[in-house]
């Protein structure tokens, strides 16, 4: 297509392979079809992948098929596999769990959210809760699975998935993509940048030997920041006071039976487990806070906890939890590690990576790079960051588990005042303040703070005028449909 606009971004390096690199790469790629846009991905065959962000949420289907990748060849070709939600087990207490599904949860009922009569339901000891009316979370817990179908009902219609698979597969599944629709890649590894004279990235340089210039760079080159940080100095803020973990071992083990529907979230005494099931063996691994636990006390807790021989040496991996004080600087993008770093408890970092080139395409820059663009930019994924890292938080800070120091030190902690003043909302009232656009819906805050034993004193007063019998037959309707969505499913 012929240049129109001699401002144009005319090319793109990204720098740095991996998931982010190689999303990047096939989302720029279809956002600029058509265009003379150069897209380069400079990756060292040296470095790896750290793949740490197997298990994501619903919206990674959203990016497949907005790029077109056909859902179930992806699934195959990255040895996925399905996932209807995280199970939370020993936060609340030990011995205790509580679900994270996706998808709806019960349905309106007077045009006020389900989860809201359930609160009030307390008031006639409803013994139900949140297994017998959400399908995702009860098909969970059987071990069962039944796709989205909006001819059945309300609880089939709303059902959502998302994926667990193999970050190096995925890497590569996508890498075949992005160098079929045109996207070069360069096996190299940088040393250094020149700048122009206004302090953006000019060219990067190679210990090769040569050269490589763009207009906009995209830095996906991990926890280091090769260029929004060594280049730009874009800063970090540490967000350790509110999240101590800091570093994570990870392991895989062989698949013993069916892989799970579901992503592992075990709290330990120093931090919590995760696993996660693919087609071919089961990821592994502890996060855990160094200054309650040394490194070799957690991988003998890990090895214990996976009951088996790994299948590969156990990698350490050590973190700052925060986010770059800048995402955008000049003509350099962060994405994905170099962006920041939140603990996958929630699955949240590979949507971080979308969402952030979601919001490049929504502030896509031309040559001039204004500052004004670049500003909402940072503003935009600034509140995105702060919010999730409050999810993130709560898990932590409203446990009632004060048996080890770890847990006490972190319950003990005061909170972000954000956090703070949403959970002060939902003690008084039940609402959690989600705003639209949030990732975390009403309901999800719902899900989270209800299973960690979060009771509001005044549930919303208009749940109070429906017909209690009414609200009863609802509850019994839904029950049933998703007994039967668990029955017919295979």
């Amino acid at each position: 297509m012929q240049e129109t606009d001699p401002g144009a971004i005319r090319s793109i390096a990204i720098v740095g392979g991996g998931t982010a690199g190689w999303m990047s790469a096939v989302l720029l790629g279809h956002a600029l079809r058509g265009s003379d846009v150069r897209i380069t991905v400079v990756e060292s065959a040296e470095i790896g992948i750290v793949g740490v962000g197997e298990a994501t949420i619903p919206p990674i289907l959203d990016f497949l098929d907005l790029v077109g990748i056909d859902r179930e060849a992806f699934i195959r070709e990255t040895e996925a596999t399905l996932k209807l939600g995280i199970r939370f087990q020993d936060w609340k207490t030990v011995g205790e769990h509580y679900w994270h599904p996706f998808g709806t949860f019960g349905v309106a009922i007077d045009r006020r959210p389900f989860h809201h009569h359930l609160q009030r339901a307390a008031a006639w000891d409803e013994p139900r809760g949140v297994v017998d009316f959400s399908l995702a979370a009860a098909l969970a817990e059987a071990g069962r699975f039944t796709p989205p179908d909006p001819r059945e009902g309300p609880a089939r219609a709303g059902l959502r998935y998302a994926l667990h698979f193999d970050a190096a597969l995925v890497a590569r599944t996508l890498r075949t993509v992005a160098e079929r629709r045109g996207v070069r890649r360069l096996d190299r590894t940088v040393v250094d940048v020149t700048r122009t004279p206004a302090g953006h990235v000019d060219e990067l340089l190679f210990r090769e030997g040569d050269r490589l210039g763009a207009d906009l760079f995209i830095d996906c080159s991990g926890f280091r920041g090769l260029l929004i940080e060594g280049a730009m100095a874009a800063g970090y803020e540490d967000w350790t006071r509110w999240l101590p973990c800091d570093r994570a071992v990870a392991g895989p083990t062989a698949l013993n039976g069916e892989p799970q529907l579901y992503t592992l979230s075990h709290a330990r005494d120093a931090g919590w487990r995760w696993r996660i099931p693919l087609q071919h063996r089961a990821g592994n691994g502890y996060v855990y806070s160094s200054r309650h636990i040394d490194d070799q006390a957690a991988l003998d807790d890990l090895t214990r906890q996976v009951g088996g021989t790994f299948l590969a040496e156990p990698r350490q991996l050590r973190f700052t939890t925060g986010r770059r004080k800048a995402f955008w600087k000049g003509n350099v993008v962060a994405l994905g590690l170099a962006s920041g770093f939140l603990e996958p408890l929630e699955s949240t970092s590979i949507h971080l990576v979308t969402s952030g080139l979601y919001k490049l395409l929504d502030h896509f820059p031309d040559r001039t790079f204004d500052p004004a663009n670049i500003a909402a930019y940072n503003a935009s994924l600034i509140e995105e960051y702060e919010t999730i890292r409050d999810f993130i938080v709560a898990h932590y800070g409203l446990s009632a588990r004060r048996d080890t120091p770890f847990w006490r030190d972190v319950t003990g902690q005061s909170l972000p005042d954000s956090l703070q003043s949403r959970i002060d909302l939902y003690r008084a009232t039940g609402r959690c303040r989600a705003r639209p656009g949030d990732l975390f819906a009403d309901v999800n805050w719902f899900y989270v703070l209800h299973g960690l034993g979060l009771r509001p004193r005044h549930p919303d007063p208009l749940t109070g005028m429906s017909d209690a019998a009414a609200v009863r037959g609802v509850f019994d309707q839904v029950a049933r449909d998703v007994a039967a969505g668990v029955s017919a499913a295979r």
